[in-house]
């Protein structure tokens, strides 16, 4: 099971700091992960252009340009944000034991470990 899920909230946390145009420290939503590659894409980081040849459809408008678009980034170099303390997290399983309906189910859940927190 994947640490990092679609719809977490993730930190980068290697890469050139932001004084050089690069993207550590920065938090975004993950918007899709990529498992044979290991690989993330994240909302609003990574950001690269594309230039595409210029055309024309059917209807005349034109398509292509310049384009930017957020690229993906390897799994390793993202954290998960833990929700309390806003910092980045390792993230643990534990099995639990749900009662729904009268009927009892263990369950997998993820949890956020210690992140910085006073002992």
């Amino acid at each position: 099971m994947a640490k990092i899920k679609k719809g977490d909230l993730v930190q980068v946390i290697s890469g050139a700091k932001p004084e050089r145009g690069g993207d550590r420290g920065k938090q975004g939503k993950v918007l899709e992960v990529l498992t044979e590659r290991n690989r993330v894409i994240v909302e609003g980081v990574n950001y690269v252009t594309k230039h595409t040849r210029v055309g024309q459809t059917q209807r005349g408008t034109k398509t292509g340009g310049i384009e930017t678009f957020e690229a993906p980034i390897h799994i390793s170099n993202v954290a998960v944000v833990d929700p309390e303390t806003k910092k980045p997290t390792r993230v643990g399983r534990r099995v639990e034991e749900q009662v729904k309906d009268g009927n009892k189910r263990i369950v997998r859940v993820r949890f956020a470990k210690k992140s910085g927190k006073d002992l």
